[in-house]
């Protein structure tokens, strides 16, 4: 039976075509800017137009029916179509082109935005991203980005929040030559008594006090040393000198632990923090140049195994 397709079919289509790809009206919800709820009313009233249900659904889980499959088959390449004649119609010419400004810290920038910029450059050559270090991203609208790459616990609500990296953990190193001279600490409390490597990296620049964790027990203490430095890789080199203990993310310091170069302590007081996530203004459409930076950090991530489809 035939039926005339109405403005809003679109939306409930992509709306459908989201939820399924991402098996979760979460995760499609984060993706498109809009609230999981909308997003399960916009597939309803399309699997009522259709008499058919589309997507199995459960508390846990979401995944398309047959019949579902063979829409999204169908309408994939479609809607593909659609999203690249809208951007043929915005960019000038055939051309893609435009300037993207992203804002991220430095480790974000050094394992995720820097794998991609050969592949952007080859393929999108009229488009430029300006990438801009800082450990703390604040209101990227007000300071006029367009992308930001923060830790999951410092995303405002009014913000789109794709997931990159996977929780991570800190680590407490130091090089052979520093523990020849020092006994490893066997307790946070231990630090008191060592050269630690201070860091500006907390509010507004400020020292960060070094925190741990174990069964449920909280300790953060404030340590002194002969270099202090917002900069991590000065930080890591004065620790793979033997100048003092470094504290930071354990993935800048992983290699070198793997090689012998520094030696772990305490690690059974590190504590993990959410991981990275891409952010940017929610309700309001990507700019062609932008979708094709979004779409090139998404699709690093899983690429390098960090995020799971």
């Amino acid at each position: 039976m035939s039926r005339t397709i109405r403005t809003g079919d679109f939306a409930e289509l992509r709306a459908f075509a989201a939820v399924a790809e991402a098996r979760s009206f979460r995760r499609a919800a984060s993706e498109l800017g809009l609230d999981p709820s909308t997003l399960s009313h916009a597939v309803r009233a399309l699997e009522n137009r259709l008499g058919t249900r589309l997507l199995h659904r459960t508390t846990r889980s979401v995944a398309p029916t047959e019949a579902g499959t063979r829409l999204l088959a169908r309408l994939a390449p479609a809607l593909s179509s659609l999203e690249s004649a809208l951007e043929d119609a915005l960019a000038p010419g055939d051309t893609l082109s435009g300037t993207v400004r992203l804002v991220a810290p430095r480790l974000a920038i050094r394992t995720l935005v820097a794998p991609i910029i050969e592949g952007l450059a080859r393929d999108y050559p009229h488009v430029t991203l300006d990438v801009i270090t800082d450990e703390r991203p604040g209101d990227i609208v007000r300071a006029g980005f367009d992308l930001a790459i923060k830790l999951g616990e410092s995303i405002e609500r009014d913000m789109v929040s794709v997931p990159l990296m996977p929780r991570f953990t800190t680590a407490v190193v130091g090089s052979p030559a520093y523990f020849a001279e020092y006994p490893p600490p066997t307790t946070p409390h231990d630090l008191a008594r060592h050269r630690c490597i201070g860091c500006y990296s907390g509010p507004g620049g400020s020292f960060y006090r070094w925190e741990f964790e174990k069964d449920g027990a909280a300790i953060v203490m404030d340590v002194t040393g002969p270099l202090a430095t917002d900069d991590p890789d000065l930080m890591l080199s004065a620790a793979l000198a033997g100048v003092g203990l470094w504290h930071g993310v354990e993935e800048l310091a992983r290699q070198a632990i793997a090689e012998g170069r520094l030696i772990r302590v305490l690690a059974d007081w590190s504590p993990s923090y959410p991981g990275f996530h891409l952010c940017y203004a929610a309700g309001v459409g990507l700019a062609p140049a932008t979708r094709v930076v979004v779409d090139a950090l998404k699709a690093n991530a899983h690429s390098a195994g960090h995020i799971k489809r």
